[in-house]
């Protein structure tokens, strides 16, 4: 069955660096889009990134582009969320989720999760 655990979050400064890793199994990255979702406390869940599964191509969420990076590696199913240029409202718990894609209204949607990462920018 398909599993997502996700790891790498933490604490760090503002301005500072993280990278999150989501490591899959149950599926080939191939033919499924995963994307980074992520939940600050009391919003909702939003959409970071998704890379599709077809041709490794990648959407962002206007409020993370130019800072944050998604990447794939499909030698160890692993999925990567590169951080820069962290931001205290970038604080959130990072869950993956595949597959990654726009409902009706736009929003970004997936059918499968993992655990979560905490992720805390704070000084």
């Amino acid at each position: 069955q398909v599993q997502l655990v996700e790891s790498g979050g933490g604490l760090v400064q503002p301005g500072g660096s993280l990278r999150l890793s989501c490591k899959t199994s149950g599926f080939t990255l191939d033919y499924f889009a995963i994307g980074w979702f992520r939940q600050a406390p009391g919003k909702e869940r939003e959409g970071v990134s998704c890379i599709s599964g077809s041709d490794g191509s990648a959407a962002y969420v206007d409020s993370v582009k130019g800072r944050f990076t998604i990447s794939r590696d499909k030698a160890s199913d692993t999925v990567y969320l590169q951080m820069n240029s962290l931001k205290p409202e970038d604080t959130a718990v990072y869950y993956c989720g595949t597959p990654c894609r726009a409902d009706d209204e736009g929003t970004w949607v997936a059918d499968f999760w993992g655990q979560g990462t905490q992720v805390t920018v704070s000084s």
